[in-house]
């Protein structure tokens, strides 16, 4: 999960992950959801779809478990 995450950052990092340092990648769970809302709100239609897939499974009971460790 957190790979699927990376690598979401870094293709969106100059158009809507600009504010955050070049070298930022989440570590935790919150940063992570964080992060997907960043994408969510100011990426285009695709980063929306992708970023939203990301957070139902991250949030999703069984696997949030799982994404932390």
């Amino acid at each position: 999960m957190a790979e699927s995450i990376n690598r979401l950052v870094d293709e969106y990092r100059t158009r809507c992950l600009w504010f955050l340092r070049p070298d930022y990648y989440p570590a935790t769970r919150e940063e992570q959801l964080s992060v997907l809302g960043y994408v969510e709100r100011y990426g285009d239609v695709m980063a929306f779809r992708r970023a939203a897939r990301l957070r139902q499974w991250l949030l999703h009971p069984y696997n949030a478990a799982s994404a932390d460790s």
